[in-house]
Formats: structure tokens, C-alpha cells, sequence
């Protein structure tokens, strides 16, 4: 990223998301003010725009990746974020062509290992989340064994994830709930995940993987 851009190059309206589009330099914003107040900022700005270029980047890679081994499901985000940072750097991961997560906690509810520890009963949990939610939001529920999960799945969870499983038992899972549910249950694995991992993990009963 850089402050000057060469002429003759697309602008930021012609903004096209293709490879095309970002070799070379390219006018990103054009800011006018007091010389004072711009230089107080840009350094801020430029570092913003750099951290979520680096997002972008790192997401475009993982996609393109996916689809060179011919992965039909989706590359997503973590859901977590830098304070204050979340629509940039959610936006990044769109630019970079992958899957934001949830927007926020409202978005979905997601009950996590802490809720079934301290809930005790995966069925019940489901089912008493279901009653507060009610039926236009997801449930998902973190799952950190197959049992769990068929369990989760059972009592009506929308989608299961299969939390730090090993590769091997993570796409073995993957098949035998897609087997036992073969309609509306998306499979999502996360942790372990890096650039080095990730094919190991691709499997046709897996929908989302989670970075």
C-alpha cells in the first residue's frame, strides 16, 4: 500500500476484484484538509489499510487454494476480532473472497464449550436455546467429539463443529454425520487450521473451514 499511485491506472471506482485489478499501484482514497490534520492521521490510516490488505490477501490465498484442489465448501473467517476493527476487518475477509463468520453475537447462536460444560446435558442445552431464539436463527454448537455432535445434531442444531479434531477423525466424523443427517447440518471443523493444514482437512461431507 502506498500513498502515491501511478497514472494512467484504474481508480478506486472502477474497483473490479480481480487479479487485473491489483497489479501495479491504484489510487485507494484521496483525502484533502489542513496539511496538519492529514499527517496526524495517515500513518493510522496507512497502517489500517495495510493490516486489513494483509487479511484480504491471506484470505484470497486460502480460497485459491480450495479451489485448486477442487473444495466445494467455504473458507471462514475466526470470529474473532481486533476491538474496534470488526467491519474492517470482516470487509477484508469479503474482499478477500471468504466467508465473515458471524457479524456479530446476534447473528447466530452459538453455544460453545463453556455452554455445554456448564449446562451439562447437549440436548437440553439445544432445546432451551431453541425456546429462546426461536426458529429464525441458527444453533450451532461446538463439539468436541462425534458423540457430541450426533448429539447436538439431534436435538436440532443447525450446525456442528468439530472442534481440534485431527484431520483423519475430523473427515471420518464428517462422513458418518452427513450419513445419519443427510439434509439441512452443515459440518464446520475448526482449529488447527493454517495455510500448511488446511488440505488435509478438505473432504466432500465438510462444508466450513474455519481459520
Amino acid at each position: 500500500v502506498a500513498s502515491s499511485w501511478a497514472s494512467g491506472k484504474k481508480d478506486a471506482g472502477a474497483f473490479d476484484a480481480t487479479d487485473e485489478h491489483f497489479k501495479g499501484r491504484h489510487r485507494l482514497a484521496e483525502v484533502s484538509g489542513p496539511a496538519c490534520k492529514i499527517l496526524q492521521g495517515e500513518r493510522t490510516a496507512l497502517n489500517i489499510i495495510s493490516r486489513c490488505s494483509g487479511i484480504a490477501t491471506h484470505a484470497k490465498q486460502l480460497v485459491d487454494m480450495k479451489c485448486r484442489h477442487g473444495w466445494h465448501g467455504e473458507i471462514a473467517a475466526t470470529r474473532k476480532i481486533t476491538p474496534g476493527f470488526r467491519l474492517m476487518e470482516k470487509y477484508a475477509v469479503v474482499v478477500g473472497g471468504a466467508s465473515p463468520h458471524r457479524m456479530n453475537v446476534s447473528d447466530m447462536t452459538m453455544l460453545k464449550d463453556n455452554h455445554c460444560w456448564a449446562f451439562g446435558d447437549i440436548k437440553a442445552m439445544v432445546e432451551k436455546a431453541r425456546s429462546a431464539c426461536g426458529f429464525s436463527s441458527k444453533i450451532e454448537v461446538e463439539c468436541q467429539s462425534l458423540a457430541e455432535a450426533i448429539e447436538a445434531a439431534s436435538a436440532g442444531a443447525e450446525i456442528v463443529m468439530l472442534d481440534n479434531f485431527p484431520p483423519s477423525e475430523a473427515k471420518a466424523a464428517a462422513a458418518k454425520l452427513k450419513e445419519q443427517f443427510p439434509r439441512g447440518l452443515t459440518i464446520e471443523v475448526s482449529g488447527g487450521l493454517t495455510m500448511e493444514t488446511a488440505p488435509s482437512f478438505f473432504s466432500e461431507h465438510t462444508d466450513v473451514l474455519s481459520f
